[in-house]
């Protein structure tokens, strides 16, 4: 059941024109947050602004690329214009299928780049005022991937290994001065990516294919984005204010429940 657990506060979410991130910045808006959309595609922003808004919630769309410093501290700049920012959710991220042998060294500093800088990028840009104010959230999406091996992730799971690895210390070096960080680690969630990538791969079996991927799931289905959305929205609210340094399986049973 959704309140307004989060009115009067202000937060960015990275990456949040579609998938995960769109749904997390709706959800934090349905909640009373000001919500800014940081996107390196501004046109999906701005889809996402608009689904806000007919929402009744409010925000803006800060362009950005969370793997260039500058790109990330301009934006970090106007999202901090009309006032402090509570809340970061650092989601932005890149996907890689592919084993050690498979990833040639092009991938592999593209995904640090995106998944593990770019966290760094906004952290450093935001966490120092968040301290400043004696009150803070980050909220770190990582994934089982960076927890357990998986098949053909080499470099994804690295990178997410390394978000789980950059909360902990943030979470430590920040709990006297009022800053929680946490972390969520999905499974396989039904966003565009997973529709695109079975289109591209298994244009003939798709619908076996997606059944096959959904069976990983001891519970027998993808996540939705909105299910992941609801656990965000609690990890940033005062609801959750004892929680800090945590890491959220979000996984339909997939890192203990399997045979």
């Amino acid at each position: 059941m959704m309140g307004k657990r989060l009115d009067g506060t202000r937060a960015i979410v990275t990456g949040a024109g579609s998938g995960i991130g769109a749904a997390i910045a709706l959800r934090l808006a349905q909640e009373g947050a000001w919500v800014g959309i940081a996107e390196i595609d501004p046109a999906k922003g701005a889809a996402t602004l608009e689904r806000i808004a007919e929402s009744g919630g409010s925000g803006a769309v800060l362009p950005s690329d969370a793997a260039d410093r500058e790109s990330v501290r301009a934006a970090a700049a106007d999202g901090q214009r009309e006032g402090a920012i509570d809340i970061l959710v650092n989601n932005a991220g890149v996907a890689h299928i592919g084993n050690l042998e498979q990833t040639t060294e092009e991938e592999f500093e593209r995904l640090f780049r995106v998944n593990v800088c770019g966290v760094f990028h906004w952290m450093q840009a935001l966490v120092p005022a968040m301290a400043g104010h004696g009150r803070g959230v980050v909220l770190n999406m990582a994934s089982i991937a960076g927890e357990v091996g998986i098949p053909d992730r080499f470099a994804y799971s690295m990178t997410k290994g390394a978000v789980i690895s950059m909360t902990l210390s943030v979470a430590c070096d920040y709990v006297r001065r009022g800053v929680r960080c946490n972390a969520i680690c999905p499974a396989r969630v039904h966003t565009p990516f997973v529709d695109e990538y079975l289109q591209r791969h298994y244009p003939d079996n798709v619908e076996e294919m997606f059944e096959r991927l959904s069976a990983t799931q001891p519970v027998g289905r993808m996540a939705g984005p909105e299910e992941i959305a609801g656990l965000a929205a609690y990890l940033c609210s005062d609801e959750a204010a004892f929680v800090t340094g945590a890491v959220y399986d979000i996984d339909g049973g997939f890192v203990r429940l399997r045979p």
